[in-house]
């Protein structure tokens, strides 16, 4: 079993920054690959946004985040990360954290992970 719990989320300006974080528990957390996803409230669909290899050496990113997200994991600590930059009020949403044992290369297909964190809010005020 592993457990996800993220943290980092908060209230920010729009064009402001944060940075989320995502522990696993489990010995094996190098061999996952990571992703994170966002939902809105009020939509039923989690929205893909970046997902990491299991060694951090490719990365995959939604349109909407390319070249303002960046997801980035540290083996040692069994925690990746999201870096967000020129964040926009339609970044808001519960961004959650998933991990496959299935894949070890980077996916956006929600279906192939195995396990979810809590998520964390972020708000993004204009």
């Amino acid at each position: 079993q592993v457990q996800l719990v993220e943290s980092g989320g908060g209230l920010v300006q729009a064009g402001g920054s944060l940075r989320l974080s995502c522990v696993a528990s489990g010995d094996s957390f190098k061999t996952y690959a990571m992703a994170w996803f966002r939902q809105v409230p009020g939509k039923e669909e989690r929205e893909f946004v970046a997902s990491i290899s299991w060694k951090g050496g490719s990365t995959m990113y939604a349109d909407s985040v390319k070249g303002r997200f960046t997801s980035s994991r540290d083996n040692a600590k069994n925690t990746v990360y999201l870096q967000m930059n020129s964040l926009k009020p339609e970044d808001t949403a519960v961004y959650y954290c998933a991990a496959t044992l299935r894949v070890i290369v980077a996916t956006p297909r929600g279906y192939e992970y195995d396990y979810w964190g809590q998520g964390t809010q972020v708000t993004v005020s204009s």
